[in-house]
């Protein structure tokens, strides 16, 4: 069982959003979805029935203790975790020995980083969610094992019911505005996001902090705000209009009526 440092978990300052959102731009990497198995290492942690860790590194807070996230939260190696950038893929991961092993794979949604695992592709996953890759009866002595040889390959994130959601960060201001997005359905990752202030044409870009979170600064900006975001995987664009209102406020969660289906 590997244990991990969860970087979630701790209270990042606002003068922290606003030296990233000066410094760091998000660029928008066009790629193929690739639906390929490929050979990973799997580990899990928490308890051994447990839904995975509170928080994470993506910034999804308590979003990974219910459905549809719950049980199905993984950390991942940094090459996967992509400076963030990976956060919201989903993955399917299987494990090999037949005599243990069940034909089914295991769907995951990246929530956190795993920085002690290996420079490889690594998933490190709640115990409930490695149990679910034995055959019925043998979740225990798979997890007994510890570590394990598997393969993974992207598939479509999919939320029933759900469409994407913004959620304004503590803080925010209309000088310093900061968006975590959920439950981003395909690709689950984001490449770019745009924001557009109510009456404007123009598409303000917003730059890429940590985890899921974006934001901009300057202003002062008013809503109603549209929002536009660009999956890094495959480039896919949706735009929700007017989906924060101009009465917004930090720590509430706007849903719009859209999202990405495959």
């Amino acid at each position: 069982m590997l244990r991990h440092s969860s970087f979630g978990r701790r209270f990042f300052s606002i003068w922290f959003f606003l030296l990233k959102c000066l410094v760091v731009s998000a660029q928008v990497q066009k790629r193929v979805s690739d639906l390929h198995w490929y050979p990973a290492t799997a580990t899990w942690y928490g308890n051994p029935e447990g839904d995975g860790s509170t928080g994470g590194a993506c910034g999804y807070g308590s979003l990974v203790d219910v459905k549809p996230l719950r049980a199905r939260v993984g950390a991942v190696s940094p090459i996967l975790f992509k400076n963030g950038e990976g956060c919201g893929a989903c993955y399917k991961v299987r494990c090999l020995d037949k005599s243990i092993c069940s034909r089914r794979a295991v769907t995951i949604i990246v929530t956190d980083e795993c920085p002690g695992c290996s420079s490889g592709r690594h998933f490190d996953l709640s115990g409930a969610a490695f149990g679910h890759m034995a055959i019925a009866g043998e979740g225990g002595p798979l997890r007994n094992r510890g570590e394990l040889p598997v393969l993974y390959r992207r598939t479509p994130c999919k939320y029933r019911g759900k469409n994407i959601a913004f959620h304004v960060n503590e803080g925010s201001t209309e000088y310093w505005l900061s968006l975590l997005v959920e439950f981003e359905g395909g690709d689950g990752d984001v490449g770019s996001m745009h924001i557009r202030e109510g009456g404007s044409t123009e598409w303000l870009p917003m730059n890429h902090v940590w985890g899921a979170n974006w934001c901009i600064t300057g202003g002062p900006i008013k809503g109603p705000f549209s929002v536009k975001l660009s999956t890094l995987s495959t480039g896919k664009v949706l735009s929700a209009k007017d989906v924060i209102p101009s009465n917004w406020s930090p720590k509430a969660t706007y849903t719009s009526r859209l999202n990405f289906f495959s």
